[in-house]
């Protein structure tokens, strides 16, 4: 059990990140239209809330386990990208807002790699 030793999830820059992409799609998805309640804007909001609580969820466990789990939210975060790519096509936002939340998920995943590689040394 050498490799096992408990992140404080609070105080991890990616679950910060994670929190703000939460944050930020769930004000969005407000936005769109009542219509999408049970379509786009839940698919949304679910996979949002994903991205931050894998990381929390893992940060207490193995770091072979937590980097399983940091996969997931990457999966989750790559879901998100392209739903909002869709949001997008769909006009519930402006292509610049898209542009700009999109970089924020490139930010994410690139630091969630980098950081998951630090687990697998």
């Amino acid at each position: 059990m050498s490799d096992f030793k408990r992140h404080n999830f609070k105080k991890l820059k990616i679950w910060q990140m994670a929190m703000d992409l939460s944050r930020i799609t769930l004000d969005l998805t407000d936005t769109f239209p009542a219509y999408e309640k049970y379509g786009l804007k839940s698919q949304m909001d679910r996979c949002s809330i994903s991205i931050p609580s894998n990381i929390a969820e893992g940060s207490s466990r193995t770091n072979k386990s937590f980097s399983h789990f940091l996969d997931i939210s990457l999966g989750s975060s790559f879901e998100l990208q392209t739903q909002l790519l869709l949001a997008a096509h769909r006009k519930y936002l402006a292509d610049e807002n898209c542009e700009i939340f999109e970089n924020k998920i490139e930010e994410f995943q690139k630091a969630t790699m980098v950081f998951q590689n630090t687990l697998n040394q």
